[in-house]
């Protein structure tokens, strides 16, 4: 059997372990274990090991980040903002002995996994900073299905009124908050990204698509209807399963494919 390995300069080493100091009850102590990468170093990438005390720490795994970062080691670098599961910032690959989740430290709590919490970048994008991807590809996909209405005819003296069954058909679809859990998540993009836009812009996509306000649906299927923009799908639903506000991208790509294929037909 073939076997492979990564380049020497990329493989993950040990990195350091920081003790929890002044600790009352050992039974207190989590152990995060976080990815750490500069690029500028030009050193491997490696992972710390943190014991934070977590009867003097809020209930999520963003809470001890936050933690680690004002008390242990304020070299730890990550992105957060709403602490609320509305920013989509904290997305982060979180796990335990059985694997990791694409999903928000803001609203995972230490305490479902336990062991050790592992916490590494989302997969299949460059790394800026230890947890911080480079999502400038990403947002350059989302800008490319062109996400706001866009009509033709005059407008209303006030608003584009819609039905309240119209205005159903865009729940599932607008709660998307881009954190990127979904499309890191699937291993078309990982292999495609280049040229398959991913379920998160996907999504969005039919997000515009199903709103019966706008008067451009022609033109966005006509935008999407490419063997690798939509169909590197495969209905794997890595996505589905992932997405930390419950959403159903695999559903969604799936109603795109049936309107390119209805009227085809």
């Amino acid at each position: 059997m073939a076997q492979f390995r990564l380049p020497r300069n990329s493989r993950i080493v040990k990195g350091r372990t920081f003790k929890a100091k002044d600790v009352k009850d050992p039974k207190t102590v989590k152990r995060l274990n976080i990815y750490r990468y500069d690029p500028d170093s030009g050193e491997n990438p490696r992972v710390d090991t943190y014991e934070v005390d977590t009867s003097k720490c809020g209930p999520m795994v963003l809470d001890a980040l936050i933690k680690i970062k004002n008390e242990i080691d304020p070299t730890l670098t990550f992105r957060r903002s709403c602490r609320e599961g509305v920013c989509g910032s904290c997305a982060m690959n979180i796990g335990g002995k059985t694997g990791g989740t694409n999903t928000l430290a803001c609203t995972t709590g230490w305490d479902e996994f336990p062991g050790d919490v592992n916490i590494y970048p989302l997969p299949a994008m460059p790394v800026v900073k230890d947890l911080v991807p480079d999502l400038t590809h990403f947002y350059a996909q989302y800008a490319s299905i062109q996400p706001w209405m866009k009509t033709d005819s005059p407008a209303p003296s006030r608003e584009r009124l819609q039905s309240v069954e119209d205005r159903e058909k865009l729940d599932g679809l607008y709660e998307c908050i881009l954190c990127a859990s979904c499309t890191t998540s699937c291993p078309s993009w990982w292999w495609n990204g280049d040229r398959y836009m991913g379920p998160a812009v996907l999504l969005q996509a039919y997000r515009w698509i199903a709103d019966s306000r706008d008067e451009a649906t022609g033109e966005r299927l006509d935008y999407l209807q490419d063997s690798w923009r939509l169909y590197r799908c495969h209905t794997i639903m890595n996505c589905t399963n992932t997405c930390p506000k419950d959403l159903n991208p695999g559903k969604a790509i799936g109603e795109i494919k049936k309107l390119i294929a209805e009227r085809e037909s």
